[in-house]
């Protein structure tokens, strides 16, 4: 008597989850594999534009269209550009990384004493407002150097900490290959980047990261961060 009323049970929940489930699984999954993503982010190798905790928004549009749940191109529209922050497999070990680009094919880049040059010109930079590092635990902000980058047209958050000594402060000018991009960390003492395994392969960009959804302090019982909510990254 039990069992068939299990059964009964199980038919009746079956028959009105069947199609919620057939959504998930023929519509969300592949939407979420060709067209858009998210990704949670654990370090502090993007501090302060992306903080520990953080939920971003993937747009996988950005630069071409594929196979849902495949790396297989149908058609490509654009390349990553200096300045994007992007989601890409990483040439080591094969996890997913969110990095920004700093150069792109046939780019000469070199890096002295945590100031970059690209094509032989030093990159501009200025003071950060407080604003854009407020997020960060108290203990780095005060300990951290912060300033505003301009890679082209555009600005973006960069911060060292001096108390970390860093293989990579410095670097000899490379040249990115055809089919190459060169990615670091907006934290440059504490990211495992382009400067550490080499150029990335454009081929295994995922998508370009430009926004916030979710934010929790992971440091803080993953406290909700409600005000990096749905905003937009630089």
């Amino acid at each position: 008597m039990m069992k068939q009323k299990l059964l009964n049970t199980l038919r009746t929940q079956w028959s009105e989850w069947r199609l919620t489930l057939f959504l998930i699984v023929f519509v969300l999954v592949p939407m979420k594999s060709s067209f858009a993503d998210w990704n949670w982010v654990p370090s502090g190798s993007m501090n302060p534009t992306i903080l520990e905790g953080d939920l971003v928004y993937v747009n996988k549009l950005a630069y071409d269209f594929r196979i849902p749940l495949t790396l297989k191109r149908i058609d490509r529209w654009a390349d990553p550009e200096k300045g994007d922050v992007v989601v890409v497999f990483s040439p080591d070990d094969g996890t997913r990384l969110v990095k920004r680009v700093v150069g792109t094919a046939g780019d000469l880049v070199e890096m002295r004493n945590n100031i970059l040059f690209i094509n032989g010109e030093q990159l501009d930079y200025g003071p950060l407002p407080p604003e854009r590092y407020s997020g960060l635990e108290k203990e780095l902000e005060q300990q951290a150097v912060f300033a505003e980058e301009r890679l082209g047209d555009r600005e973006h958050a960069v911060m060292v900490i001096p108390r970390v000594v860093s293989e990579r402060h410095s670097f000899q000018s490379v040249v990115v290959p055809e089919g190459k991009i060169f990615v670091m960390g907006d934290n440059r003492d504490v990211s495992q980047d382009s400067r550490y395994f080499g150029f990335a392969d454009r081929e295994q960009v995922i998508g370009e990261a430009t926004g916030v959804i979710l934010s929790f302090n992971i440091l803080d019982w993953y406290q909700p961060r409600v005000s990096r909510f749905f905003t937009k990254l630089r």
